[in-house]
Order: structure tokens, then sequence, then C-alpha cells
């Protein structure tokens, strides 16, 4: 799990999506922050987003550490992204959920910011809390 949360790493810094597809499944959803129009779903958009981010700003993507479970089959990656046209760089968190092939099959993105008390919830746009059994 560690290889491909590290190897999805490198697809995007590549935007190579050949390497995508030997660690993501088909079926993929990329939950993003609320405003970042996500969730992505499949490949193909993702490679796109990831894409437009890296020919616009010169972004490239850093794993910081990984921290995997055989067992829930999910891993958790805390990375920083360097953005030189903008002159930004951004940290945060992303929890990968693999699926019963070893794919990742879903990807949730957690920044390292302050929270937004203008938001009555501070979550990821789309993703399914209470399907999940997650307290709301």
């Amino acid at each position: 799990m560690e290889t491909a949360v590290r190897q999805y790493f490198e697809a995007c810094n590549k935007v190579d999506r050949d390497l995508f597809a030997r660690v993501l499944s088909e079926q993929v959803v990329h939950y993003l922050a609320h405003g970042m129009a996500g969730p992505v779903h499949g490949i193909d958009p993702i490679v796109e987003r990831w894409g437009a981010d890296v020919r616009a700003n010169s972004s490239y993507w850093a794993v910081d550490a990984v921290y995997a479970d055989e067992h829930t089959r999910a891993a958790v990656c805390e990375w920083t992204a360097f953005k030189p046209r903008l002159g930004k760089v951004l940290r945060g968190t992303e929890v990968y959920r693999f699926d019963d092939a070893g794919l990742i099959d879903e990807v949730r993105i957690y920044y390292a910011s302050r929270r937004d008390d203008t938001e009555p919830a501070n979550e990821l746009e789309g993703f399914p809390y209470a399907e999940r059994g997650f307290a709301t």
C-alpha cells in the first residue's frame, strides 16, 4: 500500500496516465475539500485535474510520511505541495482506501488549514459521511 501511495504521487508529478492506472481502480473517487469542485470520478478526470495544476502552477508534490493498515485496507499520507508559480506551499494528508485487487479506489484529501467559521460544516464536498457511519 505504501508503494502504491508513493507511485500515485509520482504519477501526479509526472502526469503519467499509465502510472496512475497501475495504482488506481477505474472506479476511483477523489473527494476534495469544500469549494474545490469535487468529487472527481475516474482515472482520466484525475489525470486531467492534477495535470492542469502542474501545467498552470508548476505544481509538484512530496510524500512526507505514509502509514498503512493492511487489515482495514487503508493508508494515510502526509504530503507537501509546492506551487512555484503561485509562490505557495500547501501541506495536508490524504486517506486512501484500497479495493480487493490492491488498487486505490478512494482518496480523501484534507488540507492543514484554518477552519472556516463561515461554513456550517467543514467537510469534504460530496462525501457520504452518514452512510459511512461517521458522526454527523
